[in-house]
């Protein structure tokens, strides 16, 4: 019988660790009606408009080339919340409102292109059922699955979308391009584990697959979560003044995300394998994209897949969500290799956007995305060599008009002077040499001083409004900035603070600054998301993440100040797995090494590795916990609860554009 001590520290154990690991935050709707374009934004939207030839169908025949058939209705989430909404892109047709830059309304307009295509004999793909697309290749005997989207539901109604017009057959293989969910957290609406074991059915995917799609967003995932949605404008209304796409595609689902082991993994650089009879080349090409990455080519097809490294776009170097830095030279001799590799290809296609056909045109794509990301790294460093800063390398490069001009390398998701500050933080880190830099102020600090400096809110109000009146954005949003920052209750300057960023989103191509734009104005208006989703819905990826990655978080999410002088040591025991770890803080830094459990620690936790997962990702119930004969603690059950104690919970709700 469990006594009520037993049962308050069990309690205390699930309250403490549960929200160890963060999640995507779910942010409040919007209350306050969106502005209109203002006049210096439209005339900043018909001026790019002169500038492009939005009227050259090429890409809109390509967009629509092979259309099988077009879903309707929704994709709806594990509690009925709508995933997946096809209709809600209707409003993207004819000439681009004056709040949505022309040339990211023509890319819209193309992704928009939503159904089940075929690409050529025997390659189907499902494009607008997520950001990514799942593309079916035809074995002889069944289907192969490359990248099932990001969630179970929207791989489920998509691969059911797929068998109700190409006939019901069974997945033989699966293909993960590359270590970003969008692309793996659907595979188990394909296919079961439990089957893949039973028919031995091959589960492809490059070096280092799992390590990289366990741990991206473990460490930092809190931050990155919460930024990215600015990035995908996640709960934006669809509309002309809201998300019209993410670059990518239309829309991510998150839903129910889960993910495969690989049984057979791509380690040389070029490695051969046939799967259900067709024969693939297998390219690896790790570091620039992903960390983990592959592209392959099908020769008897004729046909050259490029997972992310190429896409309809100018890609992220550096993703507004956050990342480590991308290598753009490593990047760019991986798409000269990629002209070596599709030589014979009639046919590209990619795990986002849109194919493209013929022999001369997929090397002249290939060739225009190369020298992109050839271009910004070589004049980003012929810069920093020249000792300009970051800020001001992304003020003067401009890509030549051979590449501005091509709209399949034009910055709808990646942005050039983004990219330009990614080389930098490459090469030489965010910090531009400038020692008033080493050990500036925070930003609320710097705020007082400026606004006190400027005379008061007020009168640094009646500037900004001086300054969006002539449409300077640019400025109005760096004066205005230092008002909310010094005092976030100022209604009046984040209302002006709010139009301007809409005016700018209004006029960005980039999706991912528009979504940002138009999310921060949300967000002043409306305040920061109140929680986080419900971390259920990643429950099945996180079952395959080492127990290590867990520990690692729990270290990095110590609170050193709390932790100094405290010498905690605790026996973590996983009964299923067979595993145990010992876990101790020194010098105010959290240790874990994989040991029998040691006689002098503190305390002793037994429990399961499910039990575990679910109380790290807070999902977990009574009968997990308070109840379950699973979860056993041995010695100081006190030092056990003030051992947790010391790791810092963030609700990954922080503010963004308050303080």
């Amino acid at each position: 019988m469990k006594t009520p001590q037993h049962l308050h520290l069990k309690k205390t154990l699930v309250l403490t660790m549960a929200t160890m690991l963060l999640a995507a935050c779910s942010q409040k709707p919007a209350t306050t009606a969106m502005g209109d374009a203002t006049a210096t934004t439209v005339k900043a939207n018909a001026d790019m408009a002169q500038g492009l030839a939005l009227d050259d169908q090429q890409d809109f025949e390509d967009a629509r080339r092979g259309l099988i058939a077009k879903p309707e209705g929704k994709i709806l989430g594990p509690s009925g919340e709508v995933l997946i909404d096809f209709d809600a892109w209707k409003f993207i047709e004819g000439a681009a409102p004056p709040t949505v830059n022309p040339s990211l309304w023509r890319h819209a307009k193309l992704n928009a292109q939503i159904g089940l295509f075929k690409v050529t004999d025997g390659i189907y793909q499902l494009r607008g059922f997520d950001i990514a697309n799942m593309t079916i290749i035809e074995g002889k005997t069944g289907w192969i699955i490359v990248d099932p989207l990001t969630a179970k539901e929207s791989a489920a109604s998509a691969i059911a979308f797929a068998r109700k017009h190409l006939g019901d057959k069974p997945v033989v293989a699966v293909v993960f391009t590359h270590s970003h969910a969008d692309h793996f957290g659907g595979a188990l609406g394909v296919i079961t584990p439990e089957e893949v074991a039973s028919k031995k059915i091959p589960v492809i995917a490059p070096d280092g697959f799992m390590e990289e799609a366990t741990s991206e967003n473990i460490l930092v995932g809190t931050a990155m979560a919460r930024r990215s949605g600015y990035q995908f404008g996640k709960d934006l209304e669809r509309s002309p003044k809201g998300l019209v796409d993410t670059g990518l595609g239309k829309g991510v689902a998150y839903g129910s995300i889960g993910v495969l082991e690989p049984n057979q993994l791509i380690i040389k650089e070029t490695q051969e394998l046939t799967l259900d009879g067709i024969n693939f080349v297998f390219h690896n090409v790790p570091g620039a994209e992903a960390p983990s990455e592959l592209t392959f080519s099908i020769p008897d097809k004729k046909a050259y897949a490029g997972a992310e490294i190429l896409a309809q776009t100018m890609h992220n170097l550096l993703p507004v969500r956050g990342a480590k830095a991308r290598d753009a030279q490593r990047w760019g001799s991986y798409l000269e290799q990629a002209l070596a590799q599709s030589a014979d290809a009639e046919v590209y296609f990619g795990q986002h956007n849109w194919p493209v056909w013929g022999k001369p045109r997929i090397a002249e794509f290939i060739t225009k995305q190369r020298d992109v990301y050839k271009y910004t790294h070589d004049q980003t460093v012929r810069l920093i060599n020249a000792g300009y800063t970051p800020y001001e390398i992304a003020d003067k490069i401009k890509l030549p008009k051979s590449l501005e001009n091509y709209f399949g390398a034009r910055g709808y998701y990646g942005d050039l002077r983004h990219n330009v500050k990614a080389v930098y933080q490459f090469y030489l880190g965010a910090y531009d040499g400038n020692p008033a830099n080493l050990n500036r102020l925070p930003p609320q600090e710097s705020a007082k001083h400026y606004v006190e400096l400027l005379g008061g809110a007020d009168k640094a109000i009646a500037a900004a409004q001086s300054s969006f009146d002539k449409g300077d954005y640019r400025w109005t949003a760096e004066l205005l900035n230092h008002v909310v920052f010094a005092d976030s209750k100022n209604k009046n300057a984040k209302e002006l603070l709010a139009r301007t960023y809409e005016q700018m989103g209004y006029a960005a191509e980039a999706s991912t600054w528009r979504n940002s734009y138009l999310t921060a104005a949300n967000e002043l208006r409306n305040g920061p998301p109140a929680k986080g989703v419900n971390r259920a819905a990643m429950i099945e990826m996180l079952a395959q993440t080492p127990i290590d990655r867990f520990l690692e978080a729990m270290a990095a999410g110590l609170n050193g100040p709390d932790a100094e002088g405290k010498d905690y040591k605790l026996n973590l025991v996983l009964t299923d797995t067979k595993e145990s770890y010992v876990l101790w803080i020194e010098n105010a830094v959290l240790h874990h090494k994989k040991a029998e459990p040691v006689k002098d620690a503190n305390a002793t936790l037994t429990l399961t590795k499910p039990i575990f997962i679910k109380m790290m990702a807070g999902t977990a119930g009574v009968k997990d916990t308070l109840f379950s004969d699973d979860l056993k603690v041995d010695g100081s059950k006190i030092d056990l609860v003030r051992f947790f104690g010391l790791i810092d919970k963030a609700p990954g709700t922080f503010a963004i554009v308050t303080k």
